[in-house]
């Protein structure tokens, strides 16, 4: 059996651009991606601190170090510019992968530059 757990999460990091004439995604700074082991075009699930909203989509890779979240497409309807997102990553495990597994967490300032990584072993 298979169990689907957090692999990794951006924490409180602030929509910096939301364009709903773009075909879809969430746009993440190549920096966060680095640090939580994202990549271009996987699913993520992003959760709305100020409003409560729940929804998925897809990475694409936004400029380095500008501290880009950009959602786009019916994405940018689920939050303003401004709000605050947990953006998470799940993936399969064995209950013996699942057991020695800690995910990746990255913690992010007011300005949207990385404070602090968390990867326990």
């Amino acid at each position: 059996m298979q169990r689907i757990m957090l692999r990794a999460k951006i924490h409180r990091v602030a929509v910096t651009q939301a364009d709903l004439n773009y075909e879809g995604s969430c746009g993440i700074d190549e920096d966060f991606l680095d640090a939580a082991g994202m990549k271009e075009y996987e699913r993520i699930e992003l959760y709305n601190i100020n409003n409560g909203e729940r929804f998925s989509t897809y990475i694409i890779k936004g400029k380095r170090g500008s501290g880009e979240i950009s959602l786009n497409g019916a994405a940018a309807r689920r939050a303003h510019v401004g709000d605050l997102m947990i953006i998470c990553t799940y993936g399969p495990m064995t209950d013996a992968e699942a057991a020695e597994h800690k995910p990746i967490v990255v913690l992010v300032d007011e300005n949207n530059r990385i404070k602090e990584v968390i990867r326990k072993s």
